[in-house]
């Protein structure tokens, strides 16, 4: 009999973590890595959040807050739902969490018991299904490809709904694929949503400010539906804030309140600090994070520009977040130096170690046709970089 138990036995490690750490260790070899593996904006936290961390510290702001978070940063909170998003969330409807991760985490803790499905729209960001996972739930996978822009049907959703299903979840702008949902779109998927009563919906919209199409629509704002979403976001993306682990939902008070008793047994609140840093975070003018997207639209720009020089590169043009998700299987069956490229799990690693640059495979996000390229990083770098990757896949044969 093993030592482990057989919930982690089930959980498989990110790749996302997994490529930044063999990426890290080719690093400390002296060999220069591109690394376009993580999901981190290369830009500093605003002068703002920081001096509002520093003046928390000089106040003694140190002692455990609400499991939920302070009151005075739910209802900052709330403020901004209804500011950005026109949702209408209570301060006792929040729960802040150690990242949008946690929030995640506890809003499918609270509703999945074994066995209960939950349709996840494919690709996916890569914790989604581990989380279900751990909560023993069942993924019915959704799958949407290039010709639909990455993005699931209300029909398909309509298809993938059994008397066992309790939750869907998908992001918005997208992880991997940066596409965006339209209010017409999610109209379509509400109102079949809105014919069965007892499933739920987390909308993941860490991307909003990343958003290169306008205002980023919010499901929750569907009268039909919007008593039964939980909207998920955090100050990570919009605000170069990835170290300060604060994310929040804002959801049905039942929810919350198993939300806070989840999380009161795990981590308790987060950091004190961080949530003061947060607070003057999502009270600033929206438009502070404008100039932080244009620089990602011209990345994007130019990425997708460089990618038409690479043959066999199939892409779409991503809305919002900052990645592209190429089509790759034109290199499968193609080898160099005795490493024969199977799927994109392989090329990613070929890539590495051939071009030095770090990606994720797309099996990791559901679907191992596709590699996941970040833009957040130096337009000198990405120039670098996709230089590399043509050079590179232009030695398989």
């Amino acid at each position: 009999m093993g030592i482990l138990s057989s919930r982690v036995a089930r959980l498989s490690e990110s790749q996302t973590i997994a490529m930044a750490r063999r990426s890290r260790e080719l690093k400390a070899q002296g060999i220069d890595i591109v690394n376009l593996s993580l999901g981190e904006p290369d830009f500093a936290t605003p002068d703002a959040v920081k001096e509002a961390a520093k003046k928390a510290i000089d106040d003694d702001f140190s002692h455990y807050t609400h499991v939920s978070g302070y009151l005075e940063l739910r209802q900052a909170i709330s403020k901004k739902f209804k500011r950005d998003n026109n949702l209408d969330y209570s301060a006792e409807q929040i729960v802040v969490s150690t990242g949008a991760k946690q929030s995640i985490a506890n809003a499918v803790l609270s509703i999945i018991d074994p066995g209960d499905e939950i349709i996840v729209p494919s690709p996916y960001w890569v914790s989604y299904l581990d989380i279900i996972r751990l909560a023993e739930g069942k993924s019915i996978i959704v799958e949407a490809g290039l010709d639909t822009n990455f993005k699931v049907t209300a029909a398909q959703v309509k298809k993938a709904i059994t008397p066992k299903t309790k939750l869907f979840i998908f992001s918005s702008p997208c992880n991997p694929t940066g596409s965006v949902y339209t209010r017409k779109e999610l109209e379509e998927i509400a109102a079949v949503l809105a014919e069965h009563p007892n499933i739920y919906i987390i909308s993941d919209e860490i991307y909003e400010h990343i958003n290169f199409v306008g205002k980023n629509e919010s499901i929750g704002t569907i009268p039909s539906v919007k008593d039964r979403v939980i909207t998920v976001n955090g100050v990570s993306k919009a605000f170069a804030m990835t170290g300060w682990r604060v994310g929040y939902l804002g959801a049905p008070l039942e929810i919350a309140k198993a939300c806070d008793k989840i999380q009161g047994q795990i981590t308790s609140a987060t950091c004190s600090i961080a949530q003061k840093a947060t607070e003057t975070a999502v009270l600033l003018d929206p438009s502070i994070t404008d100039s932080m997207c244009a620089i990602f639209k011209t990345r994007r720009d130019l990425v997708l520009k460089l990618m038409k020089e690479i043959p066999g590169f199939k892409t779409n043009v991503p809305d919002g977040a900052f990645y592209v998700f190429p089509e790759v299987s034109y290199y499968f069956g193609k080898s160099h130096n005795g490493t024969t490229i199977k799927n994109a799990t392989d090329l990613c690693f070929y890539l590495l170690d051939d071009a030095r640059v770090s990606l994720v495979p797309g099996a990791a996000f559901g679907n191992d046709n596709y590699i996941r390229f970040s833009y957040a990083a130096a337009e000198d770098q990405l120039v670098k970089a996709l230089q590399r990757l043509k050079e590179s896949l232009a030695r398989l044969a």
